[in-house]
């Protein structure tokens, strides 16, 4: 998938993949600020949560340096049958930010069409889960006190100003569950500055950081953090113990009460078993199983009671894997492996390549059996029909696969 988003962030970093990711800290300008404008406004942001029922801590609001009570920006509308549904008060929210205030919407991509292909691009991009967390801080409100995140993020400034502090880490590559707390930020300023419509950020796990708008008088700063969380070696560990369950010698109780050589020889058994474990089940095995297992992203589900299949887009976390085996073409995805003909290569191609495709265009470019098989990978929510509200998402930031 070619997204505008991503080609725009690399050139902004001056990256070429995404290799560096997480590796450093990196600042940089993007050029063509109507990719910016496109992903999201604040005007948009409003209206998407005005229209939702949400909660805290999806749904948060940040005064003063202090989380405010879900009480202050969200109400319960009562429904005939007196069932409460909670709903964002925006009047109280428009109050909040004219005061100045943080409003924070967490997975903006959940509800967002256009955050859910950027971060469908992002994951394809980058071989892992994203998410999309929005903040718009009005007038001389604070953000967030100096503090770490436990994955690396990539910042682009939406619209408005805002003030940012970033330091090094003070404890190397910390965990969420860790073996020691990581309390103490380091002295070592790394960057300070304003960070402006069409800026990028990339801030790697550990590294401190902390932004405000206070000082600033009137004005707004509305940003998406884009959160990339990684696989570490303490992944693939836990996931070596779920394997361990396949072999009878680690589903044996430990010895405690045999002779100190009876639980010598255990020890010898299981350190050998569990090297060999690690040998066969190495972590490429783990990383690419964690791509082709992944379950597909949500999507509304296709009913021919309402019409013709006419148009498609791969809905799959990761770029699905097509192997060529002597006379057939597979399919790995989602946790699934399809099989089809040779034939069928050139249009898997197109259907699975992430751009949206149009069925009737796609016929004259490849052949009639294109629909066929979008049929099938919409059956297997690999693809998904491309409804007008997701195709909004794609418009303008990623094009169809028959141009």
């Amino acid at each position: 998938m070619e997204h505008r988003l991503v080609r725009a962030v690399e050139e902004a970093l001056g990256w070429d993949g995404p290799g560096l990711l997480g590796k450093e800290f990196a600042w940089g300008k993007i050029s063509d600020l109507g990719v910016v404008e496109r992903l999201l406004t604040p005007s948009r942001l409003l209206d998407m949560v005005m229209r939702r029922s949400l909660a805290n801590p999806q749904f948060r609001f940040f005064k003063g340096g202090a989380e405010l009570h879900p009480d202050a920006y969200l109400d319960r509308q009562v429904t005939p049958r007196g069932q409460a549904i909670p709903m964002v008060d925006i009047r109280r929210v428009g109050g909040l930010l004219r005061e100045g205030a943080t409003l924070v919407l967490d997975q903006s991509n959940v509800f967002d069409p256009t955050m859910e292909a950027a971060c469908r691009a992002m994951q394809w991009w980058s071989r892992e889960h994203v998410q999309a967390n929005v903040y718009l801080t009005t007038n001389d409100a604070s953000g967030f006190d100096l503090h770490w995140d436990d994955h690396d993020v990539l910042i682009v400034q939406l619209a408005g100003e805002k003030q940012w502090e970033v330091r090094e880490t003070s404890r190397p590559v910390p965990m969420f569950r860790d073996a020691e707390r990581n309390n103490t930020p380091s002295e070592d300023i790394v960057w300070t500055g304003t960070m402006k419509t069409g800026d990028v950020m990339h801030i790697p796990r550990g590294y401190w950081h902390a932004a405000t708008r206070v000082g600033n008088g009137d004005g707004h700063s509305t940003h998406v953090t884009f959160g990339f969380a990684k696989r570490t070696a303490v992944s693939w560990l836990t996931w070596l113990a779920d394997w361990s369950r396949q072999e009878e010698v680690f589903r044996h109780d430990l010895d405690r009460w045999s002779s100190p050589e009876e639980r010598e020889a255990q020890k010898r058994l299981l350190a050998t078993e569990a090297s060999h474990l690690v040998d066969v089940r190495t972590p490429e095995e783990f990383l690419r199983l964690r791509e082709q297992e992944a379950p597909p992203g949500r999507h509304v589900p296709f009913l021919d009671i309402f019409g013709p299949l006419q148009s498609v887009v791969c809905v799959s976390e990761f770029p699905p894997l097509i192997k060529e085996e002597d006379e057939t073409v597979a399919v790995l995805a989602a946790g699934k492996k399809l099989t089809f003909m040779c034939k069928a290569l050139p249009g898997l191609r197109m259907l699975l390549s992430g751009h949206p495709v149009q069925l009737d265009e796609a016929a004259r470019l490849v052949g009639a059996e294109i629909e066929t098989l979008a049929k099938i990978l919409v059956k297997e929510e690999l693809c998904a029909s491309l409804t007008p509200e997701l195709s909004s998402g794609y418009t303008g930031l990623v094009t169809s696969a028959g141009s």
